[in-house]
């Protein structure tokens, strides 16, 4: 509705009059509490007036018809709350600025409108003028400090996503990973170690998820993980281990950051051999199972080396079989200890003493041979079966 009151005609002209003092009260006020602000007003002075001046002038013609967002210029608004982030400022103070601002601009535009007459109508529309600009500043100024805020956070992520790359890379030269860390804001740690959870884990999901910001969490299909810095500070493997239990979780070994791709080989075997059951560690730490990893990396060539070393068992049944390479594992644990061999396999120590016999049978001199032992021990001791492969089936030339 249309106020229509020739009196604030004679408004802008007696708000002119008082824009100095409503400033010095401004600065004042905010000197309190926000003393950059009033610092801003005062190195500033000129422009401030400037936009002041505007200001009170849109709030009269904002009193003379209803309000709209047309003319506040949010953009501008929208500036300051990115700056405001920008410098690490809390939004709260910003709008608390404000309200000390419309505050004292009321004080003056109440004050000169009573002196002038205006009627009271008129006065109760330049209040609602009043806080209806302060409230589209103040939301022009959130937006834009939220806007700023999640468009800093995206680009944050991307530069650890693409540290992250470089981390895993076997391509990337230190120099290119000091440079991505400092554009991430990550500082490169003497030793890295890299976690990976199984992508079905519920658990390490959320472990992922409260990981501080000195980890780099990644999510590379098939790969799900982080890169945690210098694993072996005291306490630190502990922790990781209390954290990770019950998230299907691998913890490779500590390197310097240039052999993380190495470290990360290592933990996907790991990862694999505990999918498959053969690691049982919940979590499991790969520098501890060095010895497993390392008979495991390639399954062809493990199989291989079984059907090499457990040809002489071929021509047993399958029954046969499955007991003698039991018996032989078991020997080559014990070192040919035979009550120990019979506790181990709940069986007479004479059977054991009939199938070491057999063993001998079939194997000859080679059992004597601590070579063959060792390629033995190679083959059965690191999980999966103990039956010995089936032999190859033989094409007809």
């Amino acid at each position: 509705m249309d106020v229509q009151d020739p009196s604030l005609t004679e408004l802008l002209p007696v708000l002119a009059d008082r824009l100095p003092v409503l400033l010095a009260e401004v600065r004042s006020a905010l000197g309190e509490e926000w003393p950059d602000y009033a610092d801003f007003l005062d190195e500033h002075e000129v422009e401030v007036a400037v936009a002041a001046d505007a200001a009170l002038r849109r709030l009269v013609t904002m009193a003379e018809s209803p309000p709209t967002d047309d003319g506040i210029g949010p953009e501008l608004f929208e500036e300051i709350g990115r700056i405001q982030w920008r410098e690490g400022r809390d939004l709260s103070t910003l709008l608390g600025a404000y309200q000390v601002g419309a505050r004292v601009c009321w004080h003056h535009v109440s004050a000169a409108a009573v002196e002038i007459g205006v009627e009271p109508r008129t006065l109760a529309s330049l209040a609602e003028a009043v806080f209806f600009f302060v409230d589209r500043l103040s939301s022009s100024s959130a937006r834009g400090y939220v806007l700023e805020q999640s468009e800093e956070s995206a680009t944050r992520e991307r530069q650890r996503d693409e540290l992250v790359g470089l981390l895993l890379s076997d391509r990337a030269d230190q120099a290119a990973v000091r440079a991505a860390a400092a554009r991430a804001g990550w500082t490169v740690p003497t030793e890295v170690g890299v976690v990976l959870i199984q992508r079905d884990s519920p658990i390490g999901h959320r472990v992922l998820a409260r990981m501080d910001a000195s980890c780099l969490v990644f999510s590379r299909p098939p790969l799900l993980g982080a890169i945690v810095p210098d694993p072996s500070r005291p306490g630190l493997r502990r922790r990781l281990g209390l954290l990770l239990r019950g998230a299907d979780a691998v913890i490779g070994v500590a390197v310097p950051p240039h052999q993380l791709p190495a470290s990360l080989h290592v933990a996907e075997i790991a990862a694999r051999l505990q999918r498959t059951g053969l690691l049982t560690d919940d979590p499991v730490f790969t520098d501890e199972h060095l010895d497993a990893i390392i008979v495991h990396r390639e399954p062809r060539l493990l199989e291989a080396l079984r059907r090499q070393v457990l040809s002489p068992l071929e021509e047993s049944t399958p029954s046969s079989r499955e007991r003698l390479v039991e018996t032989l594992e078991a020997w080559l644990r014990h070192m040919g200890d035979r009550q120990a061999i019979a506790a181990e396999l709940h069986v007479h120590p004479q059977t054991v003493r009939y199938r070491l016999a057999k063993l001998h049978e079939l194997f000859g001199a080679d059992l004597d041979d601590p070579e063959v032992r060792a390629r033995l021990m190679l083959a059965l001791s690191w999980g999966e079966p103990r039956s010995v492969p089936s032999p190859e089936p033989v094409t007809p030339a």
